[in-house]
């Protein structure tokens, strides 16, 4: 019935929007980096690996400070990103399928579908009723099969792939084969910008970069093993290399914005799907076992050192993906809308992926879905140099074992209490004079950690999010044991 229905209102749509209108409403192209943290960039302080076209973002645009996504891995985040609705309202609470410790002390939840829930309006179909023509071109992530493929949910084209070099394509794609990702994807979108240059458009571009297993070009790989690492970061070659070519594409799409004569009417949004991946688990049925961080064929560059397996750090920020610590889901944002957004600007405004579906229905004219609710606000009023609602309450729920004990977490102003969804107990950080959460404010601050408690358990009501169990095979000696995730078998 949604198909139907959004495919009247865009018949509507695409008969009454004059060309003048439809010249006047701004692109958007929404670039999503997979994994990269938050201090891996030079425009949050990183001083080894380079970006310069991030940078260059960073400078004719604005900068966020205090930008989250919604959950500390990719599918819900992407989920949320599509949907404009907390993961756990969607049903997506962990990458699809979810990871699985069956001997833990608690029994997780999975995901209520292994896919995107056909019903959900998409930040595409909403975009497609304002006459946008839509694309999106990279890793999905949620959902395999025609019936789940991006092509069904709102994007006019799409070609869904993940990896770094000789990537297949769904549908099938054989143009720049011979080149990495981040150029083939690059190529897509220049391509799609080029014909949809005289109407508004959709372009997401969602990187492979910089997931692990890690890989790039050998000369970029040796240009960072002879460049010296700076105290207090790992200096991973390897990942940086991918940074340098992820950046590199970008710079790209932004040239081929001005040749074009777009640059000035388009909003140019950078993200991350989740924070930056320190080390790795091989979620087999073994225990305390790391996995090596790079690819076969560029182990030989670390042989005998750690590197191997070690990514990146997320200093000053505490932890990593799969937990629900800043390093874990604290992003870097870049917004460039040239005469819009005054340039070089830094914004503290706390901020989730669920607000990026209202953006661009503010930018675009375009009306909310009926009947389904959108958990984030509008960030236009922001990006015009507004101050922002500095009491906003935002959410996550990650009830599942990964690099920590199943959580929830609620942030409002500095304040923010992560809840131990395993054994119980919370713990309270004040962010504002403790960014690297290390010390625990919920007995000193009483009153304030039950204020917290109780937006996260009303919150976790409102959007039925479901919650671990105890576990009847619990088995101490055996509760790190990774298994076969049981929700696989869902389609």
């Amino acid at each position: 019935m949604k198909r139907v229905l959004f495919a009247a209102l865009l018949l509507a749509v695409s008969f009454a929007l004059p060309a003048a209108e439809a010249k006047q409403k701004p692109n958007i192209v929404f670039i999503l980096a997979d994994d990269l943290g938050w201090a891996d960039l030079p425009a949050y302080g990183n001083r080894f690996n380079e970006a310069p076209n991030l940078s260059r973002l960073a400078v004719e645009g604005m900068r966020f400070t205090d930008a989250y996504a919604a959950a500390p891995v990719c599918s819900p985040t992407r989920a949320s990103i599509q949907s404009g609705q907390y993961p756990a309202r969607v049903g997506i609470i962990d990458f699809i399928p979810g990871h699985w410790r069956p001997y833990e002390r608690v029994t997780v939840p999975g995901n209520r579908t292994q896919y995107l829930p056909p019903e959900i309006v998409t930040v595409a179909e909403a975009l497609k009723s304002a006459g946008y023509a839509t694309a999106m071109f990279g890793k999905w992530h949620l959902g395999e099969g025609p019936a789940h493929h991006p092509l069904t949910q709102g994007y006019d084209e799409a070609n869904v792939g993940q990896g770094y070099f000789n990537v297949r394509f769904n549908p099938p794609r054989e143009d720049s084969s011979e080149k990495v990702m981040p150029e083939r994807l690059t190529d897509f979108g220049i391509d799609f910008i080029r014909r949809h240059k005289d109407r508004p458009f959709f372009l997401f571009l969602s990187h492979w970069s910089v997931h692990c297993l890690l890989d790039g070009e050998s000369a970029h790989i040796d240009k960072y093993l002879k460049k010296p690492r700076p105290e207090g970061y790992p200096g991973n070659a390897v990942y940086a290399a991918a940074i340098e070519e992820m950046d590199h594409s970008i710079g790209r799409v932004l040239d081929a914005l001005k040749q074009n004569g777009l640059d000035e009417n388009t909003v140019v949004v950078f993200f991350s799907d989740n924070g930056g991946v320190i080390k790795e688990n091989r979620y087999s049925d073994v225990s305390d076992a790391f996995m090596p961080m790079i690819m076969p064929s560029k182990q030989v560059v670390y042989t005998d050192s750690p590197l191997r397996y070690i990514v990146t750090a997320n200093l000053p920020l505490r932890g990593e993906k799969g937990t629900l610590l800043e390093g874990g889901i604290r992003e870097p944002l870049l917004i460039r809308w040239p005469g819009k957004i005054k340039s070089g600007s830094v914004s503290q405004t706390v901020m989730s992926s669920v607000d990026f579906f209202p953006t661009f229905l503010e930018l675009a004219g375009a009306a909310r879905p009926e009947k389904q609710p959108l958990d984030g606000v509008s960030l236009v009023p922001v990006l015009q140099g507004q101050t922002s609602d500095a009491e906003r309450a935002i959410f996550w729920h990650y009830p599942v074992y990964h690099h920590d004990v199943p959580a929830a977490a609620v942030r409002k102003g500095p304040w923010k209490l992560i809840e131990n969804l395993e054994a119980g107990g919370v713990a309270l950080y004040n962010l504002g004079f403790d960014l690297g959460e290390t010390t625990d404010l919920s007995a000193a601050y009483p009153e304030k950690t039950k204020e917290l408690r109780g937006l996260l358990k009303s919150w976790q009501t409102e959007v039925g999010a479901e919650l671990p169990k105890p576990n009847p095979a619990f088995n101490p000696q055996r509760r790190m044991t990774w298994g076969v995730h049981p929700d696989r078998r869902k389609k």
